[in-house]
């Protein structure tokens, strides 16, 4: 069987698709490395297992060789940006509060005592890049670098020379999904496994609300400036265009 490697994207059901590829490979057969920053000393994909998935830097994906599996999970990029909001504000209300004042809790810490002008585009230089690096066009970032936190390796490129990265990038993948069809990615798992795999209806880690509201609307009118409301809205920009293009090239089911 192939090498499966799964680039999940965090808020487009990765936890969902993880679960069943894992599954289906086998525990035993699955890469423990889920985050980018938990990778070993032998890298992203360490060497013995058949399914790589998580939020993972794939600059060294040809260290697995080349019969392999590719894809990742696509969605709304402004519904993307709230839903990763929400999420992460949600996740904030959980914890007490000695344990946000932990290094590793920065994030949350602001996103549960910051108003979201502030959480945006507040802070310092540092905060500001863990913004851009996880919010603004992350999946042409994440095209055009292969790298989970590429934002700052973009900083003094042109949106047309960003775009073509990433374009480069998306065209080194075997597949390309929309959240909105997994059916095509249950299909060609199916095919490629003989087994199957329920993703269409399943959703694991999808956080609060209905998984048809939208968010987008909901984060807009919590913000106070229109001008940061615009702002936020030009985080999408570029991956709005980026999906077109896959889609209109094939690229993206």
């Amino acid at each position: 069987m192939k090498k499966i490697v799964f680039l999940h994207i965090p808020k487009t059901a990765g936890q969902t698709v993880h679960s069943e590829l894992s599954r289906i490979v086998g525990a035993d057969q699955t890469s423990p490395v889920r985050v980018h920053t938990q990778a070993p000393n032998d890298g992203q994909f360490p060497a013995g297992y058949h399914l790589y998935s998580g939020h993972l830097d794939w600059d060294t994906l040809d260290d697995i060789g080349n019969d392999r599996f590719v894809f990742t999970i696509l969605r709304d990029p402004f519904e993307r940006i709230a839903s990763f909001y929400f999420y992460l504000h949600h996740k904030s209300l959980g914890l007490p509060d000695s344990a946000l004042t932990l290094p590793e809790n920065t994030g949350l810490r602001k996103i549960r005592h910051c108003s979201i002008d502030d959480y945006f585009f507040g802070g310092t230089k540092d905060w500001q890049r863990f913004i851009l690096d996880h919010y603004e066009n992350f999946y042409c970032a994440y095209f055009a670098t292969r790298k989970i936190r590429g934002a700052a390796a973009l900083a003094d490129c042109s949106s047309s020379e960003i775009l073509t990265k990433a374009r480069m990038g998306a065209s080194q993948l075997n597949r390309i999904y929309s959240i909105e069809n997994l059916g095509t990615l249950e299909s060609d798992l199916h095919q490629l496994t003989g087994k199957k795999a329920a993703l269409s209806n399943t959703r694991i880690n999808a956080g609060p609300g209905s998984t048809n509201t939208k968010r987008w609307p909901l984060l807009l009118d919590r913000i106070e400036s229109d001008a940061n409301r615009q702002k936020l809205a030009d985080f999408a920009a570029l991956d709005v265009e980026l999906m077109g293009t896959l889609v209109q090239n094939g690229l993206m089911k």
